[in-house]
């Protein structure tokens, strides 16, 4: 079903900011770039992202039920893109890229600018997506700056 071309402008126009999920499940990690996260809940501290159902990631958060949001800064385009552009089952995305470990395992960027660490409470089908509700058990800020809203022109120029 092709989406009317008014219909996709508008939709172009919500802001997003950029994300890595990253994800644990056994002894596979993995991360992948994302816009599309939101708070859910005040109490108790829940988050939603919207993960499309041909991502590698995907299968990783549903079977091992964690993942963390990685906020980026300005600064971290070349960040968003290296998890990005790649697909997990290919390439170790982590080879040259430092990381802790939280509460769930799920790698925490050393250069993101906030994070938070997440276990699966729900999950949702969305057409190409699922929701996946997440609630926070622990997360930080680890620089004050400025998270990036996400601009297709200006993420891809």
């Amino acid at each position: 079903m092709a989406v009317k071309k008014e219909i996709s402008e508008a939709l172009h126009r919500i802001t997003h900011g950029v994300y890595v999920i990253s994800t644990k499940h056994g002894k596979k990690v993995n991360a992948m770039t994302a816009a599309w996260v939101a708070r859910a809940s005040f109490v108790p501290p829940l988050v939603t992202v919207a993960i499309g159902k041909m991502r590698y990631s995907h299968d990783l958060i549903q079977d091992g039920g964690v993942f963390a949001i990685n906020i980026l800064g300005r600064d971290a385009i070349s960040t968003g893109k290296h998890f990005g552009l790649t697909t997990g089952s290919k390439v170790d995305k982590f080879s040259d890229v430092s990381y802790d470990i939280k509460a769930t395992g799920s790698p925490i960027l050393k250069d993101a600018i906030a994070w938070l660490d997440c276990k699966v409470v729900s999950h949702h089908d969305a057409g190409d997506h699922t929701l996946f509700i997440g609630e926070v058990l622990d997360g930080g800020v680890l620089k004050d700056e400025e998270p990036i809203v996400y601009k297709r022109e200006g993420f891809f120029k």
